[in-house]
């Protein structure tokens, strides 16, 4: 039976994990297909992928993409879903297997996000009780609780639904670019949910710009607000978004960046259907209590 499931990973620079995590991807026992889309490294880490993983698709872009290295990787498969995995994540034994379930069941369903376990120690992620117990309203069809958003290290998508609305965008390029994607397949029609039998493992890479990736989710979340959100829900999350973050020069960046991107907000303004609005506000309180919603770095 060919796998219903292809897996596609981006990278920058992170050799010795990405070949961890793609040896555990090699031991599933749904064996997915794997993509891998190196991100311009230069620590030899599409070489060396080459050399320990030559069953691997692997995609050498001449320049760092960001997330949109996952729309090149998505095109490279032929599977009808795709799971997204970091190369410091790694999808747990059945889990690619139970979200293809769902998908052939469900065919309004357009992505399922897991529980993540934090490593070492296998923790839940602070995350997960938001996810649990979201109160957003869906149908009772749902193989669990709706959700507004996605996680890209550890979600599994539809790639019909995913290509619908556009993939990940070239201007967020990353961090906090799942909220656009998400709210996009949701005005689209597309429900997603959480499945807390499905598991994801975490450890948290090391190498990593902290403050870059602060600056630029601060103002993606703020682009995303404007873009997306009509206008009382928009004022409302860019108070609740600058009143969580310090004030400091990275934030100060990153209000600086999401201002002077305005022109091109406003031109692609279009906000989500009165159902979504509602759902996004049953959230804003869940979210403001916790403690995965901090800016840090």
């Amino acid at each position: 039976m060919s796998a219903r499931t292809g897996v596609v990973v981006i990278t920058r620079n992170r050799r010795g994990e990405l070949l961890r995590t793609l040896d555990r991807l090699a031991a599933l026992p749904e064996s997915p297909p794997v993509v891998v889309v190196d991100n311009a490294s230069d620590d030899g880490t599409a070489d060396a992928v080459a050399r320990a993983h030559p069953g691997v698709g692997l995609i050498r872009a001449r320049a760092n993409l960001g997330a949109v290295g996952r729309n090149i990787g998505v095109t490279a498969l032929d599977t009808p879903y795709v799971a997204f995995c970091d190369d410091d994540t790694w999808w747990e034994p059945g889990s690619l297997d139970r979200a293809a379930d769902h998908f052939d069941a469900h065919p309004g369903l357009g992505a399922v996000t897991a529980r993540i376990l934090v490593e070492p120690g296998g923790r839940e992620d602070p995350i997960t009780p938001e996810l649990r117990h979201s109160p957003v309203r869906g149908p009772s069809w749902l193989p669990g609780p709706a959700l507004l958003g996605i996680l890209a290290g550890a979600s599994v998508l539809r790639v019909r639904a995913f290509e619908e609305v556009g993939g990940f965008s070239p201007r967020l390029w990353l961090g906090g670019e799942e909220e656009l994607l998400a709210l996009d397949l949701a005005a689209a029609g597309w429900w997603m949910c959480w499945d807390g039998r499905m598991t994801v493992h975490h450890a948290a890479s090391e190498v990593r710009d902290a403050r870059g990736r602060r600056r630029l989710g601060i103002r993606n979340t703020l682009w995303t607000a404007w873009l997306r959100r009509p206008l009382p829900g928009a004022c409302r999350h860019t108070w609740a978004t600058l009143r969580a973050a310090p004030p400091d020069a990275a934030t100060a960046a990153a209000v600086g960046e999401a201002v002077a991107g305005l022109p091109w907000v406003l031109g692609e303004r279009r906000p989500v259907p009165a159902e979504v609005e509602r759902g996004l506000r049953a959230l804003e309180a869940p979210r403001r209590r916790s403690p995965a919603r901090r800016y840090v770095g």
